[in-house]
């Protein structure tokens, strides 16, 4: 009795897992012509999600660490300074502070940021931030208007620090 028990329940999945075989592959279609559905399989995905580098090969926005806050105290005309906070995400959006310091002015700012075509440097777009940076280990180098590095006694100041 026992034996024919198994036996029965044996059929009844052998029967249930052909019935569900998998007849087609990933990515192709099931059926044909106008009632054909597409099997998609997202890709695996974690808790962060980075966007998709912009230049192959080792650079740093695929090498590097660089999403995390940066800061530093960059030059001011009329003013001691300008301590600045950026924080950069690793969906290429950005906040800023920067306050100006023995003033009672305070700036913020958030936006996009994109990176050139070689995969070293960044853009800021937001409202008013429009900087550039050079990306390094744990740091960005703050550029001129026309991308380059900042030149002469005070240039390591427009050194940011991660923290």
């Amino acid at each position: 009795m026992m034996k024919s028990k198994m036996l029965i329940a044996g059929m009844g999945v052998a029967v249930f897992f052909a019935s569900c075989t998998k007849n087609e592959k990933a990515g192709e279609s099931v059926g044909a012509g106008a009632d054909s559905i597409a099997v998609v399989h997202p890709a695996p995905s974690d808790s962060i999600t980075k966007a998709t580098p912009t230049a192959p090969g080792d650079t740093s926005e695929n090498a590097l660490d660089w999403a995390g806050t940066y800061t530093a105290t960059v030059p001011c005309a009329d003013c001691p300074g300008i301590k600045t906070s950026l924080l950069l995400n690793d969906d290429k959006t950005f906040s800023v502070t920067e306050e100006y310091i023995d003033r009672n002015s305070k700036n913020q700012d958030m936006g996009t940021f994109s990176w050139d075509n070689t995969g070293s440097m960044i853009t800021l777009h937001g409202k008013t931030a429009n900087y550039q940076y050079k990306v390094g280990e744990n740091m960005l180098i703050q550029l001129d208007r026309e991308g380059k590095e900042i030149e002469g006694p005070d240039k390591d100041l427009y050194i940011f620090r991660k923290k």
